[in-house]
Order: structure tokens, then C-alpha cells, then sequence
């Protein structure tokens, strides 16, 4: 680790306050510290993250600008019924600072609310509980297959440098494969289906949509053997989770199987996972038909940006949507 990766002076003290004596702890503890600590995590400083500025490290579908936030209003009022969207406050779950995904965007909704990662989840009433990549910014548990057994990856310090570390694993979840394939690594997004829980605990009705990126349990545990954990600062994507912990993002892919089986249990029914161009091209065909129609014979950025969400080379195939409903 050289000198531009290395912790704060500042992480540094609160990562040895919280491993105590050991000076270890499990990753997803690591993680909630780095995205979450009060004062020092990446999702907690008042900085821009999202977007092509410089100073920013991704770009999300909300990059696009309002076609996005148009979108997400057509496929809902689609999926809902016009006649009865005016009934639904429209809230977003994980929004950036100072901005939302409805912002500028005429919608037909009854109120539009925001909350922020960290914000206490109250949710009543009549909702379409939204969220762009919230679930991916969960702490996430990881394993790695070693000497016939599951071991747990954890993060150490020495000196002033923060190291993965291998610890001894007494009681695998049960989800688990008996048996792999020697240094297969599993990243268990388990912390996004207890966000779930909590979301679908509270006493509101309505309909749920998620966009995010994820795979099945039996493509985690079949298809990716060095895991899906990485890192983004500065539009570069990373393996090096360790790196300047609270100054870059941390994801790894979600487990559409877990979360769909989560609203199941809270009554929603039938839960659908499809591509996002395939939940835009059938909830909103006839916005994407307008949009298209009105700059026929040009590519205007508005049209340039749709296509970006549509288009399976770009978004339209590497996002998926989650979607749901509860009486």
C-alpha cells in the first residue's frame, strides 16, 4: 500500500477503535465504516460523487438528466394505472444530496419525498418507494473457500496499514455451498435483504421499484469465482478495497433471488426481475415513442441520452429492475 492509498491519520483511529484489542474485524464492518462512519464515511461527506464533473467517481442512470426521472415516471404511472397514480406519494430511497430523480420532471404524483442513506425509514400510506444503486451500497459479508472450508475475509491493521486478513469461520451461513472449488471467493450481500426487511416493515402500501445490478444466488456461487466486490474513485474501477477507505466507493452485486424472496414475505406479490431496457420498453412505450418521435431526424442530447438508458450495449442490459406491488 503506498502513501496516496493508505488511511487517514483519522479512519486509522476510529478503524482501531472498533476492532478493540484484535485490531481485526469481518469486511462488512470495514465497509459500514467506510461508506457510513458519522463524520468520515465516503456516503457521508457533502461532496459530489455521481455524474461526469471532476471531483466525481461514477455515473448512474440519473447522470442522464430528467429522461431518467421521465422514465421512471411513465413505467410507474404504467404499472399503477393513471386514473390512481395521483393517490401515491413518490419517494426516493438513497437520493445524492440536493437532488432527486424527479427534479425537473413533470409527474403526476401527489407529493414527492426524499431520503437520504442514513435517514430514519418512516414510510405510511399510499407509496412508490423508489431506489437507484441503494441496495449495491450495502455492507456485504465475503468468503473464500480455503483448505476445505469457508473462511471469513476480514480487513487488519499493522502499523498504519490496513490488510486483508483470513479468520476462522465457526458458523457459515447455511446458504453456503458444503463443498468448492479451492480460493473461490463469495461477496454475500446479505445487509441489502435486511434493508429490505426494514423498508417493507414499515406500514405503507403500493409499489416497489429497485434499479440496480445484480445476479442470481446460483451465478454468485457458480460464475464468479474471484467474487464482485470492487472499488470506484475517479471514474476508475478497482480491486484494491482497501484503498483510502471513506474517499471511494465500495459495491458489489446484489442477490435478486434474496431481495425478491424478501417482498414475497412482506406481501408483495409476484415479484419481476427484468433488464432495465426491457421494464422501460414495456412500462413506458408510449413516452419512448413520443421522445423518439419528436427528434425523428436528429440526435439531439435528450435522444442520445435515452438511447444510453435503452440501449443493451450500455445501460439498458447492465441495470436490472426489481419491481413489485402490495395491496
Amino acid at each position: 500500500m503506498n502513501a496516496s492509498t493508505r488511511p487517514s491519520p483519522e479512519f486509522l483511529a476510529a478503524f482501531r477503535a472498533a476492532a478493540g484489542e484484535s485490531g481485526v474485524m469481518p469486511f462488512d464492518r470495514f465497509m459500514d465504516l467506510a461508506l457510513y462512519h458519522p463524520q468520515l464515511g465516503y456516503y457521508r461527506r457533502s461532496r459530489g460523487r455521481v455524474g461526469y464533473a471532476p471531483g466525481t467517481d461514477f455515473f448512474t442512470a440519473s447522470t442522464s438528466g430528467p429522461i431518467f426521472g421521465e422514465l421512471v415516471a411513465a413505467a410507474c404511472t404504467s404499472l399503477l394505472a393513471p386514473a390512481a397514480v395521483g393517490d401515491f406519494t413518490f419517494v426516493e430511497i438513497g437520493a445524492e444530496p440536493g437532488g432527486h430523480v424527479l427534479q425537473g420532471v413533470a409527474h403526476p404524483f401527489r407529493d414527492v419525498r426524499t431520503l437520504r442513506l442514513g435517514d430514519p425509514l418512516q414510510l405510511d400510506g399510499r407509496c412508490i418507494v423508489f431506489s437507484n444503486e441503494l441496495f449495491d451500497a450495502q455492507p456485504f459479508r465475503r468468503f473464500v473457500y480455503r483448505s476445505g472450508a469457508w473462511r471469513e475475509l476480514g480487513v487488519r491493521v499493522e502499523a498504519d496499514a490496513l490488510l486483508e486478513a483470513e479468520l476462522d469461520l465457526a458458523d457459515p451461513p447455511a446458504s453456503l455451498p458444503v463443498s468448492h472449488v479451492e480460493g473461490y471467493a463469495i461477496d454475500y450481500p446479505a445487509e441489502a435483504v435486511s434493508l429490505l426487511d426494514r423498508l417493507a416493515a414499515e406500514p405503507w402500501t403500493g409499489l416497489f421499484v429497485a434499479c440496480d445490478y445484480g445476479k442470481t444466488w446460483s451465478e454468485l456461487i457458480e460464475h464468479c469465482p474471484h467474487g464482485t466486490a470492487r472499488a470506484y474513485a475517479n471514474h476508475v474501477q478497482s480491486n484494491d478495497l482497501l484503498a483510502r477507505p471513506g474517499e471511494q466507493d465500495l459495491t458489489c452485486h446484489i442477490c435478486w433471488d434474496w431481495l425478491s424472496a424478501a417482498l414475497a414475505r412482506a406481501g408483495f406479490s409476484a415479484p419481476i426481475v427484468e433488464s432495465q431496457e426491457s421494464f422501460f420498453i414495456r412500462r413506458a412505450e408510449a413516452f419512448i415513442s413520443a421522445a423518439i418521435a419528436a427528434d425523428a431526424r436528429g440526435f439531439s442530447p435528450r435522444k442520445l441520452s435515452l438511447l444510453q438508458l435503452l440501449h443493451p450495449t450500455h445501460l439498458g442490459q447492465k441495470f436490472q429492475v426489481l419491481h413489485a406491488r402490495r395491496e
